[in-house]
């Protein structure tokens, strides 16, 4: 049987993709090739904005048509809300509908078990998934009802998988969840444990001296202790990159999105991070046009946001979830030219963050991991420890390797 499957959202998204297809595959089906049809699809989907269900419909609408004779199966987030939706018995709206006519099965997630799963993006990283769900319930949020409640393996065999990531040829190991930094409530341990264990995998003796970093992709600021970014900074192989949710910068958008910190908090984590590793890469999560964004706390949000050292923003357009607090609160509606109007302008805040950072770093020593790709024009890339993106003429020998660098005029905005 020729499978396909297809992955949408989130880089956890893609760890559990990678788990599927690993065991379909050791049940003998066959990966379709990109110019055949499949027997089977898989879609894995994402549902954390309207616009990603939005995708979700248009993904599986194209592969139908291009897999006429093809079972299409539908899994993930937006399976997950659709089957809750069903059982609850809730109208669909007509797309949703539209969907389920197009599609086999839909499989929403075991939201009560945790399931490890990593993934290869190509020979140097894996995408190494050590937590699954939330507990915290934000008033715009839908992924505790997709992905269930805050739950985690045991230390020792997110380990033995970090391990084994090694020995196929991956260099660098990138931490993902949903809430990881609640990782420990269902067996017990913590958060710091596990970075603890995971700078110790070359104490392994068949690893030997591996040359190795670990990324963690995001951690909430409430659960990023000083200990955490102590532990980094003195790590062997941590690198000084961290991935923080702001959301807001006004306290009042955080007391109505129900936030677990403060802005004066989230400063004291930034202030920290450039006090002890001055050349940490920061990326911030903003959301913009959330219902009761008064002009006043938007402006107040954006003064915040513009003086806090940091080096990239991800900017998330607000978007009316069904089922979520939020839709049950008497607030004022941002309307849709504001929120991008709002968008607009951090998204250039961010370009000018970035810049900034990159050009405090050029002339500076770095150790660069290079990849696999290719440019068009000739190029192979590479990002350094503190995830500077630089390139160089293509070279075969450098793929998977790391290099000692001095950044220049090649370093690139990612």
């Amino acid at each position: 049987m020729k499978v396909r499957v297809v992955t949408l959202g989130c880089k956890l998204n893609f760890a559990e993709s990678s788990a599927l297809m690993n065991t379909l595959l050791a049940k003998g089906c066959v990966r379709a090739k990109p110019s055949e049809a499949a027997d089977l699809v898989i879609v894995n989907t994402c549902t954390v904005t309207d616009t990603a269900d939005h995708k979700d419909r248009q993904v599986i609408h194209r592969l139908k048509r291009e897999n006429p004779e093809a079972k299409i199966i539908v899994t993930g987030c937006y399976a997950a809300l659709i089957r809750q939706k069903q059982t609850r018995g809730e109208q669909l709206s007509d797309a949703d509908t539209a969907i389920l006519r197009q599609i086999n099965h839909l499989i929403p997630k075991d939201l009560e078990h945790f399931h490890p799963a990593y993934s290869r993006d190509d020979r140097t990283r894996c995408f190494l998934k050590v937590q699954d769900g939330c507990n915290y319930f934000c008033t715009y949020c839908t992924i505790p009802f997709a992905r269930g409640r805050s739950r985690n393996p045991r230390i020792a065999h997110v380990v033995e998988q970090a391990q084994q990531a090694l020995r196929e040829g991956a260099k660098e190991i990138i931490l993902t969840g949903v809430n990881m930094g609640d990782f420990g409530r269902s067996t017990g341990e913590t958060f710091i444990e596990l970075l603890r264990a995971l700078d110790q995998l070359d104490n392994n003796s068949d690893l030997g001296q591996t040359e190795y970093r670990i990324r963690i992709s995001s951690c909430e600021p409430n659960l990023l202790t000083d200990e955490i970014i102590d532990f980094v900074a003195g790590s062997r192989h941590f690198a000084p990159h961290f991935h923080i949710p702001l959301q807001s910068g006004n306290n009042e958008m955080l007391k109505i999105m129900h936030r677990h910190y403060t802005r004066e908090l989230f400063e004291e984590r930034i202030e920290h991070i450039r006090r002890v590793i001055p050349h940490a890469f920061i990326g911030v999560d903003c959301m913009v046009g959330v219902r009761g964004e008064s002009e006043e706390r938007w402006q107040d949000y954006l003064a915040f946001i513009q003086r806090l050292p940091v080096s990239q923003l991800h900017v998330f357009t607000y978007s009316e979830r069904a089922n979520t607090r939020m839709l049950e609160m008497n607030l004022e509606v941002v309307p849709m030219k504001e929120r991008e109007r709002c968008s607009q302008i951090l998204h250039q805040v961010s370009q000018d963050k970035t810049n900034n950072f990159y050009q405090q770093h050029m002339g500076q020593q770095a150790v660069v991991l290079w990849e696999s790709k290719k440019s068009q024009d000739g190029r192979i890339f590479g990002f350094t420890e503190n995830y500077i993106k630089v390139s160089c003429p293509y070279d075969k020998a450098k793929i998977n390797h790391f290099e000692s660098i001095i950044i220049g005029c090649d370093a690139q905005l990612s």
